[in-house]
């Protein structure tokens, strides 16, 4: 069973000789909330806000050291990427990511900067669990899931993907794809 297969030229760069493409897809395109949000949006505001304050205070401040003038401006920027950046940087990372079945792997295409290829072998891998929304959209992990995953689970913040396990994030019709998967496992075992 084939489903869809856009992004073809790109992940045929990743295919080995005789291998066949099942399916491929991207994450849910667009600016979104997640779980994480829910503490993430009113701490980045909290940060920010003191952020923005301690430097306004010290600009207007008549003969503020230096120091104290540079000594927020790290503190500032990290606010605003808590408060809006982060938003547009997992938009990119998704835009950036592509999926992939063959009939031999689980592949995961990746990266803004540079190119990372996450190859996934059907035959040994051994837990895939499915996430399934009510529109038909959700996410398949491969592997163990790490306590407190769906908080980490798409978190743009610099290095949190490798506390994360590898997956399908935010793809239509999941359900299909986890069942094209597990045939196309049972039949590389």
């Amino acid at each position: 069973m084939t489903i869809s297969v856009p992004n073809e030229q790109l992940i045929a760069k990743e295919l080995g000789s005789g291998e066949r493409l099942l399916w491929s897809g991207q994450p849910a395109q667009g600016l979104r909330l997640q779980v994480a949000d829910a503490l993430l949006i009113p701490f980045s505001l909290m940060w920010g806000g003191f952020a923005v304050f301690w430097e306004y205070s010290v600009l207007t401040m008549p003969n503020a050291p230096f120091f104290f003038m540079l000594w927020g401006i790290p503190f500032v920027l990290a606010g605003l990427y808590m408060m809006i950046g982060r938003f547009f940087v997992d938009a990119r990372q998704r835009m950036a990511t592509h999926y992939a079945v063959t009939d031999q792997r689980a592949i995961i295409i990746s990266g803004m900067l540079s190119r990372q290829v996450k190859s996934l072998s059907l035959r040994t891998l051994s837990d895939v669990s499915i996430t399934e929304k009510s529109s038909g959209t959700g996410s398949i992990t491969f592997g163990a899931v790490p306590p407190f995953y769906g908080w980490l689970a798409g978190t743009s913040w610099p290095g949190m993907s490798m506390y994360t396990a590898p997956a399908f994030e935010s793809i239509p019709n999941v359900r299909q794809v986890y069942d094209l998967l597990r045939g196309a496992q049972q039949k590389a075992a």
